[in-house]
């Protein structure tokens, strides 16, 4: 199937199929079904040949490159359901990525397969409560202690999205070392259903629209075989790369749909309603916000993909994905913004999908890294391509 036609028939199917459910629940896929919607709305877009654009085709997928599935996922993310839909979304798209790269004949076999058919979801877990591992994963606290056959962990995990309703767990934990050094981390498989793995509440938070929540996660004595770790003892952060990156573009991509149907909202109301004389769309001011906005999409667009080629051609992009990165999740939120003011009253109002998209769209410039963050990153890959590794 070519490209442009797997567009085309996923924008087909977002419009017809996802979007009026999305809008009738205020993009609160809780309220919408949940599990339910998401088992219903993939079993359908397996039938209009869309399922999982980025799924190894072994597993049912088109087996697409990061270049090839930022249109699909764009076009998918126009709907607030439509990454579930299709099994794109956060965090199962990550933990795919990772298993197929990282994952042993065995650990695909048990936890890829499975989960790449959408017959289970995943939940990746290493944000911890404060003073523990957040912006700073150095300051992993969780402990992994090697016992007979394998490891025993105990730790407190936080702001673990999809945690509610997974099948299994990525579990990160410090086999070596202190918080506050780096090294030392470990990535470990667990059925949700190991003794001593506790779902602990909901974080209430002001986006809807991803399964399962983001919720605490206590491990007490959680047992983990050797054949459970997944890649290399001490090298968990390395391997958390691997994820990352990719997974911060693909968060992109999805949010590019999401601020531009936003975006496109709000030009057709400018276009429809008259105010001092003449179209809103005439007046100079909606004109600067409509062209602002599409900059902002454009500049997205052009800064993703020099990630995606970067990331395709085997590079980790440690600079172009924290650049398209920080970029999109404040370029994005303007265009929803600048879309709300456009809009007046019902921009507010929930008789538009611009303010579920705005509150969706405004935690993605925390989520997978604050631009604070990024930002200190990014200054300092600077100075030290002048200035020498050591400065």
């Amino acid at each position: 199937m070519s490209s442009r036609h797997l567009i085309d028939l996923t924008n087909t199917f977002i419009r017809s199929r996802v979007l009026p459910i999305d809008d009738e629940f205020d993009g609160d896929i809780t309220a919408a079904g949940g599990d339910a919607l998401r088992i219903e709305l993939q079993a359908e877009a397996r039938d209009a040949g869309i399922f999982g654009p980025q799924v190894p085709v072994e597993y049912g997928g088109h087996g697409l490159n990061m270049c090839e599935r930022a249109p699909i996922f764009e076009a998918a993310g126009y709907s607030l359901f439509g990454p579930a839909a299709l099994h794109l979304a956060a965090p199962d798209e990550g933990n795919i990525h990772l298993l197929d790269q990282v994952g042993s004949p065995e650990q695909r076999d048990r936890f890829l397969a499975p989960l790449a058919r959408a017959e289970m979801r995943s939940a990746f877990a290493m944000t911890e409560p404060a003073p523990g591992a957040g912006s700073d994963p150095t300051l992993l606290r969780t402990r992994a202690d090697r016992v007979a056959g394998g490891w025993r962990l105990n730790g407190m995990k936080s702001f673990i999205t999809g945690a509610d309703g997974a099948s299994f767990f990525i579990i990160m934990a410090r086999t070596s070392g202190e918080p506050g050094t780096p090294g030392g981390a470990t990535m470990f498989l667990s059925p949700a259903t190991a003794p001593g793995i506790k779902v602990g509440q909901h974080i209430p938070t002001m986006d809807r629209s991803m399964l399962g929540g983001h919720c605490e996660v206590s491990l007490e004595d959680v047992f983990v075989p050797e054949d459970q770790v997944l890649g290399g003892v001490d090298e968990g952060f390395r391997y958390a790369q691997v994820r990352l990156g990719p997974a911060r573009m693909t968060h992109v991509m999805r949010w590019l749909g999401a601020a531009r149907r936003a975006h496109e909202v709000a030009v057709t109301s400018a276009v429809n309603r008259r105010a001092f004389g003449s179209r809103l769309s005439d007046l100079g001011m909606v004109q600067q916000m409509i062209a602002d906005n599409e900059i902002d999409l454009a500049a997205t667009r052009a800064l993703l993909m020099v990630a995606c080629h970067e990331l395709d051609a085997g590079e980790r992009a440690p600079m172009s994905t924290a650049i398209a990165k920080t970029f999109a999740g404040e370029a994005l939120h303007r265009v929803a913004d600048r879309a709300m003011q456009m809009c007046g009253g019902l921009g507010v109002s929930s008789s538009l999908p611009i303010a579920k998209i705005e509150r969706e769209l405004r935690p993605f410039r925390v989520y997978d890294g604050p631009s604070e963050v990024h930002r200190w990153s990014i200054a300092r890959r600077a100075v030290r391509a002048i200035a020498g590794p050591h400065s």
